[in-house]
C-alpha cells in the first residue's frame, strides 16, 4: 500500500443491544478516510470488538467520536459480562499497518488519549507501546480490579490516570488507549462446561502461567519472592495471554486467547498446544473461533502446517490452504468462517475486475476481441504461470506417489516453490495490461501549452519505461521455473515426465514472448541508455532459456 495506514480495534462494553452498537459504529463511518472492516458482538461477554482502518488522522478522529458516543449510550453501572472490562470503551488500541512506525503510532495513541481525557473528562490510561511507564505496559495490570474496583483505584496516587481527571465516572468508567502490534483474538472451544478445567488449561499454555504453590498445586500456599510477589510457573506458549470461561450462549467453556505476537506463537501452534493440554486433563477441543480479523499469512501458514502434519504437499492454491486451516482448527463450528470478512487483506483488496479472475474461455475470448489488451505480454505471463503449474503438478503427484513416502518432503518443497512462481506470474498477467493502459492514459493528457506538452511527454516516457520493465520481470520470474521443471523431469514421477516437458515449452514460450514485448516497448523511449540496458538483460535471459529448453527436451526424450 502507498498510503500511511493504521488500524484501530476498540472494544466496547456492549454486545447485546445492536442499536447502541450501531450508534457507535455510525460515528466511525461518519469520518472520511476510514473504512469499517468488522463488527463482532458477543452476547455472553457483553462486548463488541470493532475494527476499522484508515489514514492516522482520520482513524484518531473516528476513534474519538466512537469513544464519545459509547460514553453516552453505555451505562457501566448496569453492565455485566464474562470479559474483564474497565469502561464503556474498555480498550482502544492503534495498530500500524502500512507506512507508519510503532513509535509514530504510539504518538497518535497518546494524542488520542489526551483528547479523550481533556474533552470528555474521562480518566485515560495508556498501555503497551504508548505507556509512559513499564508498570503500565501490560493491559492486565492496568485493568486489574476492573470497573468494580475503579473508584478505589483512582484514589491511589500510583494509579493516577495518564490523562483526564482522577475522578470516578460511574456511567463511562475509564478508557485504556494504546499502540500495539497486530493481535489475534482466538478462542478455542472445549467439550466441557467447567470454568475450572478451562482455566487450568489456559494457565498451562499462557506465557504468564500460574502461581507456584507449596504442596497442593491448587490449595497450597502461594510461594512469594523476596519482594512479596507471587512466583510464577510459566506456561508453554510465549506471547500468549489466556483465560478460561463458560459461554452460556454456546453451552460450553472456551479458552480465550490473545496472541500478541503471531510471529512468536502463530495461531496453529496455539490451537495444537491447547489440544495437547486439554487432552492431558481429559478434555477435548471441538473447534475454535476467531474474534475480529486475522492476517492472510497467518491463515496460509496454518494451512501449510496442517498439510505437513499429514505428510502432504502444501503446494496448493491459496484457497485450499485457507480451507485446510479452517477445517483443521474447526473455525466454522460456531458460524461459517468467511475469508472475505475475516482476513484483513481480503477486505482491503481492490475489487477491480482482473483478467486472472476470468474463466479460461472468457480470458481467451477477451484476448481475441478488438481490444488491444490483454495482448502478447499478458498472454506470455499466463503461459509462464501454466508452465510453473505443470511443474507444481508433477511435484505434487511425486510427493503423493505410493512407495515414495520417504521423499514427500523433497517434492513438497518443490511444489511450494512452484505455487509461489505461479502466483507471481498470475499477478503479472494484470500488471502487463495495467502498464499498457497507463501508456494510453498518458497519451490522453492535454497538450495545449508548452508546459502541458512537456508534462505529457514525461508521463508517456515514464509509463513506457514501466511497460518495458514488466515483461522483463515476467522473463526473470518464469526463468525460475526451469529449476523446478528440470528436477521434475529428472527425478519426478516418470509417468508425468511429458507434463513437465510441456511446462518447459510453455516457460520457453513465455520468456520468448515477453522478450518480444521488451524489444518493441523500448523503441518508444528517448532514454537510450535505459533501452540498451533492458535489451541486453533480456537478450541474455532469452538466449540462456533457449539453451535450457534444448537440454531439457533431450532429457525428457531419453526418459519417454
Amino acid at each position: 500500500m502507498d498510503t500511511r495506514l493504521i488500524e484501530c480495534v476498540p472494544n466496547f462494553s456492549e454486545g447485546r443491544d445492536m442499536d447502541k452498537i450501531k450508534q457507535i459504529t455510525d460515528q466511525i463511518e461518519s469520518v472520511e478516510g476510514v473504512r469499517l472492516l468488522d463488527v463482532d458482538p458477543g452476547r455472553d461477554t457483553n462486548r463488541t470488538v470493532v475494527t476499522f482502518v484508515g489514514v492516522p488522522g482520520a482513524v484518531c478522529e473516528a476513534a474519538f467520536r466512537a469513544v464519545k458516543k459509547a460514553s453516552e449510550v453505555i451505562d457501566m453501572a448496569h453492565h455485566t459480562g464474562a470479559h474483564p472490562r474497565m469502561g464503556a470503551t474498555d480498550v482502544c488500541p492503534l495498530v500500524p499497518v502500512s507506512g507508519v512506525t510503532m513509535e509514530e503510532t504510539a504518538g497518535y495513541a497518546r494524542d488520542l488519549a489526551r483528547r479523550i481525557g481533556e474533552e470528555l473528562s474521562l480518566p485515560v490510561y495508556c498501555y503497551e507501546s504508548a505507556a509512559f511507564s513499564e508498570e503500565r505496559r501490560n493491559l492486565a495490570s492496568v485493568r486489574a480490579g476492573e470497573y468494580e474496583g475503579l473508584a478505589k483505584k483512582l484514589e491511589d496516587p500510583v494509579w493516577k490516570p495518564d490523562f483526564g481527571p482522577a475522578k470516578f465516572n460511574s456511567g463511562a468508567g475509564a478508557v485504556i488507549v494504546g499502540a500495539r502490534d497486530f493481535l489475534v483474538a482466538f478462542n478455542v472451544n472445549l467439550n466441557t462446561t467447567s470454568i475450572r478445567r478451562a482455566n487450568a488449561i489456559a494457565f498451562d499454555v499462557r506465557e504468564r502461567g500460574r502461581e507456584k504453590r507449596e504442596g497442593n498445586p491448587v490449595t497450597g500456599k502461594v510461594v512469594r519472592d523476596a519482594d512479596g510477589n507471587p512466583v510464577m510457573i510459566p506456561g508453554s506458549l510465549k506471547a500468549v495471554k489466556a483465560i478460561g470461561w463458560y459461554i452460556a450462549e454456546y453451552g460450553f467453556a472456551q479458552i480465550s486467547m490473545n496472541l500478541t505476537n503471531i510471529g512468536v506463537t502463530p495461531v496453529h501452534r496455539a490451537f495444537d498446544e491447547v489440544c495437547i493440554k486439554a487432552e492431558e486433563r481429559g478434555v477435548r477441543v471441538t473447534g475454535s473461533e476467531l474474534v475480529g480479523l486475522i492476517p492472510l499469512k497467518a491463515m496460509l501458514d496454518a494451512g501449510r502446517y496442517f498439510l505437513h502434519k499429514q505428510k502432504r504437499s502444501a503446494g496448493v492454491s491459496e484457497e485450499e490452504l485457507i480451507r485446510t486451516a479452517v477445517r483443521s482448527m474447526g473455525l466454522s463450528e460456531l458460524k461459517p468462517f468467511n475469508p472475505g470478512e475475516k482476513i484483513i487483506e481480503y477486505i482491503l483488496r481492490d475489487n477491480k475486475k482482473k483478467l486472472v479472475d476470468l474463466s479460461l474461455s472468457s480470458f481467451v475470448w477477451e484476448t481475441s476481441s478488438e481490444s488491444p489488451a490483454p495482448g502478447g505480454g499478458s498472454v506470455s505471463a499466463a503461459m509462464g504461470a501454466l508452465g510453473a503449474a505443470l511443474g507444481t503438478m508433477v511435484a505434487n503427484l511425486s510427493s503423493h506417489k505410493r512407495g515414495w513416502d520417504d521423499r514427500w518432503e523433497e517434492f513438497a518443497a518443490w511444489a511450494e516453490k512452484g505455487t509461489q512462481l505461479q502466483q507471481r506470474l498470475l499477478e503479472l498477467v494484470d500488471e502487463d495490461t495495467d502498464a499498457y493502459n497507463a501508456i494510453l492514459k498518458a497519451f490522453e493528457l492535454p497538450r495545449g501549452s508548452e508546459e502541458e506538452k512537456a508534462a505529457r511527454a514525461a508521463a508517456v516516457e515514464e509509463a513506457t519505461k514501466r511497460a518495458s520493465m514488466v515483461p522483463l520481470t515476467v522473463m526473470k520470474e518464469a526463468f525460475g521455473s526451469f529449476d523446478l521443471l528440470g528436477q521434475m523431469i529428472e527425478k519426478g514421477n516418470p509417468n508425468s515426465v511429458t507434463d513437465a516437458a510441456v511446462g518447459v515449452l510453455a516457460t520457453r514460450a513465455c520468456i520468448r514472448g515477453a522478450f518480444l514485448n521488451v524489444s518493441i516497448n523500448v523503441r518508444g523511449l528517448k532514454d537510450s541508455d535505459f533501452s540498451a540496458k533492458l535489451l541486453a538483460e533480456g537478450l541474455k535471459i532469452d538466449e540462456r532459456a533457449a539453451e535450457i529448453e534444448e537440454k531439457m527436451m533431450k532429457m525428457a526424450a531419453g526418459i519417454i
